[in-house]
Formats: C-alpha cells, sequence, structure tokens
C-alpha cells in the first residue's frame, strides 16, 4: 500500500440498509441486523474485506444501551456481541476487527440533560460488552461533542487495546458544538490514543482542509474517512451522490502523504473502497 497508509472500510448503515432494500427487508436500526439478520452483516463484512478493506468496523456504531432499549427487545450485550462474532467470523485473521461506537443522541450538559456519569455508564456497558468477545481494537466516530468523545476514550483506554477517534465537522472547520481541531488534539491527546482525525459530515473537498489542519497541530497518526457527499437529484429524478468511488478516490489521493488511514464513510460503499485500493496499490 502506499506510504503503509492502511485502508478502512465504508459506510455500514447506508451500505446495510440497500442490501436490506434489495433483499425486501424492512428497514429498522441497522444493529438490529445482527440478530435478526446477520447474513446482511456477515456479507457485508466480507464485501469490504474482499475490496481490500484492513480493519472491518463491528455493525455497533448505534448500539448504545438507550437506544437498543427504546428500539428493541434485545439487550445491549445481545445486540454487540453478536455483532464481534459476526465479523471475527468472516475476517478471521485476514484482516483487523474494530469495536465501532458513536454518539449518544442525548447531549450532555450543558447543551442537554445528560451527566458524566450516566454518560461514562452507557459506554461503559457498550465498550464492556463488546471487548468481551475480544476484537482488536476500538474506533469512536462520528463525535460532535468533545467531551462525550472524552468520556468515551477514557473508557475504552482501560482495555488495553489501539482506540482511534474521529469527529465530525462543518464546513467552518469546526465541530457542531464548536470544538477547534486544536481543542481536540489538546484534549484527547494526553488520553494516549492511537489515531485522530475526521469522518462524515463533508465530502473529500471540504473536509482536506480539516485533516491538513490536524497534521499542522499534532503528531497522532491521522485518520481520514469523508463523506460520498451530498445526494442530489439529477435531471432524470434519480438521486445520486455527488462523487462517484473513482471521483472520491481522486479527490482524497491528496490527503495520503498525511494520513495513515483512509477509507469512506456515508455513502461510500464497497466500490469505493476498491477504487481507494486501486489508488493505494499506483
Amino acid at each position: 500500500m502506499k506510504n503503509n497508509v492502511v485502508l478502512l472500510d465504508g459506510a455500514v448503515g447506508t451500505s446495510l440498509w440497500e442490501k436490506a432494500e434489495r433483499h425486501g427487508i424492512a428497514k429498522a436500526p441497522v444493529w438490529t441486523y445482527n440478530i435478526t439478520h446477520p447474513e446482511l452483516v456477515r456479507e457485508l463484512a466480507q464485501d469490504f474485506l474482499d475490496a481490500g478493506a484492513q480493519i472491518i468496523q463491528t455493525n455497533t456504531f448505534g448500539a448504545n444501551g438507550p437506544a437498543v432499549k427504546r428500539s428493541s427487545k434485545f439487550t445491549v450485550p445481545q445486540v454487540v456481541q453478536a455483532a464481534v462474532r459476526i465479523a471475527r467470523e468472516v475476517i478471521g485473521t485476514r484482516a483487523t476487527v474494530s469495536l465501532d461506537a458513536g454518539p449518544l443522541s442525548t447531549l450532555l450538559e450543558p447543551y442537554g440533560d445528560m451527566e458524566e456519569d450516566e454518560c461514562r455508564e452507557i459506554y461503559e456497558e457498550m465498550i464492556g460488552a463488546g471487548m468481551a468477545e475480544k476484537p482488536d481494537c476500538i474506533t469512536l466516530m462520528t463525535f460532535m461533542d468533545l467531551e462525550m468523545l472524552r468520556i468515551a476514550a477514557t473508557v475504552a483506554k482501560q482495555y488495553g487495546v489501539p482506540v482511534y477517534c474521529a469527529m465530525t465537522f462543518e464546513k467552518s472547520g469546526r465541530t457542531l458544538l464548536g470544538n477547534t481541531v486544536q481543542e481536540i488534539v489538546d484534549t484527547l491527546g494526553p488520553l494516549g490514543i492511537d489515531g485522530i482525525g475526521m469522518n462524515c459530515s463533508l465530502g473529500p473537498d471540504l473536509a482536506l482542509p480539516v485533516i491538513r489542519e490536524f497534521a499542522e497541530k499534532t503528531d497522532i497518526p491521522l485518520i481520514f474517512k469523508p463523506n460520498a457527499g451530498v445526494p442530489v437529484v439529477n435531471a432524470s429524478g434519480e438521486t445520486v451522490k455527488d462523487y462517484d468511488a473513482q471521483t472520491f478516490a481522486r479527490e482524497v489521493a491528496p490527503a495520503l502523504d498525511i494520513v495513515s488511514y483512509i477509507g469512506g464513510c456515508c455513502g461510500c460503499g464497497v466500490d469505493y473502497i476498491r477504487a481507494m485500493k486501486e489508488l493505494l496499490e499506483t
């Protein structure tokens, strides 16, 4: 691979919904598929592996306690542990299995009603359940609140595996709650995390300035996982992505000289990962 850049996978959620639609399966929180339709989750992990991804995320992004309780009759351990087992069964030792966790839907004080102790307990339950199945690492992604990510990362670092953190940014170069790159580096760096960067919300063109700023502020290995842009309706009335796979790969190419991990977020299916693999091999 070019410059030893590690290829990540693509969008788990949107890719699973696309698979569900093709199979006539009702749209549901994607983490429920770990139990109700594990064949979809297994197939996607195999697809990303075949496309060249070296780190495969578990289908656990939103499988936290409040969400699982609100939207299913399952428990967090049932959902999360099933996801890790599925990924490991497919991948074996051919790639790295990463336990994936995202932000909570409730905001922390003073922006919302959640207190730090409650937030920590939710992540302890979720991450603890997943680590019982021994994934290789933990990825915390798409966070917009630095304080919430700090809490989650503190929990994750207790397990002695690599921990990767990525936040989602606005066009302004700040998170939705106003966190700057410098603040993110200053807060997460001392925790000893193994990777830092951005994912989601922005296509490659708007995401590149953000990751370049990270490169100016820190020596921690950088993660770059932009999305396929905002879906638009073409002249034929079809909903299409701003970036097709080949265009996406070309647009992220300038980041290869500064990042250690690269992949795709919302809208980036298997063909996007395949296109990036080709880019990395040229």
